[in-house]
């Protein structure tokens, strides 16, 4: 499975998660209640995602892995970069994209935090 359909299948099978496309069909904005969670887009011909991440994890992930770097236009604290590779983490890929969505859960309001927990709850057909 590539990049873009492991971490997009990952992504649409959590709770209140849309994707827009607001700079054009080849670069999809998923987000959770209107919070950008991860960007999906082609970077020099490269399949790349940014994700949202603690920035001591985003620290030690650049030093660990290879084809993760800073955010590319992001806030280069806050966001990683992970680029199609071979030597790709499947199971790290959707670990991130979770981490990713629960930390903008975390910011949200008390009414959107207990809906997003009661939605998580509800069985799925996914």
């Amino acid at each position: 499975m590539s990049l873009h359909e492991l971490a997009s299948s990952t992504a649409l099978k959590l709770p209140e998660v849309t994707v827009t496309q607001p700079f054009g069909e080849s670069f999809d904005v998923f987000k959770v209640l209107d919070k950008v969670f991860m960007l999906s887009f082609h970077l020099q011909g490269k399949a790349a995602i940014n994700l949202k991440v603690q920035p001591d994890h985003g620290t030690m992930l650049r030093d660990i892995y290879a084809y993760i770097h800073a955010g590319w236009h992001m806030n280069k604290q806050h966001w990683i970069s992970v680029y199609e590779d071979e030597e790709l983490d499947g199971s790290l890929i959707q670990d991130l994209v979770l981490n990713s969505y629960e930390l903008i859960v975390s910011k949200l309001n008390k009414g959107q935090k207990q809906r997003s927990e009661i939605l998580k709850k509800l069985p799925t057909s996914i």
